[in-house]
């Protein structure tokens, strides 16, 4: 059960009201009690487009895969050629230079 202590009650111009709800449309949130809430406690609130970084985690799970496969066939044969070691050293690479992109982004904020 939730427990609320207090109420606290303000009142808005109708432009005011238009414009906290444009403020929460750009913000992502729905809600306008915790919109008012944080925006009262935090002063500010972050949306974060992490686009970039579900591209990354399908790279992630592709360059696991071949990592997996590499070494199966590497237990069943005793061997791996150097092309599929250049190619994991790649991808590996990639997720790197995509990761560092994020980091950077994210240290921005």
């Amino acid at each position: 059960m939730k427990e609320y202590v207090d109420g606290i009650y303000i009142k808005l111009k109708p432009n005011e009201r238009e414009l906290i709800k444009s403020r929460m449309k750009e913000a992502g949130i729905i809600n306008m009690s915790a919109y008012i809430r944080k925006m009262a406690i935090d002063g500010y609130v972050i949306r974060l487009d992490l686009s970039e970084l579900n591209e990354v985690i399908r790279l992630f799970r592709i360059t696991s895969n071949n990592i997996n496969q590499y070494a199966k066939k590497a237990n069943e044969t005793g061997s791996i050629y150097l092309n599929d070691i250049k190619d994991i050293q790649e991808g590996q690479e990639e997720l790197c230079q995509l990761l560092k992109g994020i980091m950077r982004k994210l240290a921005k904020i």
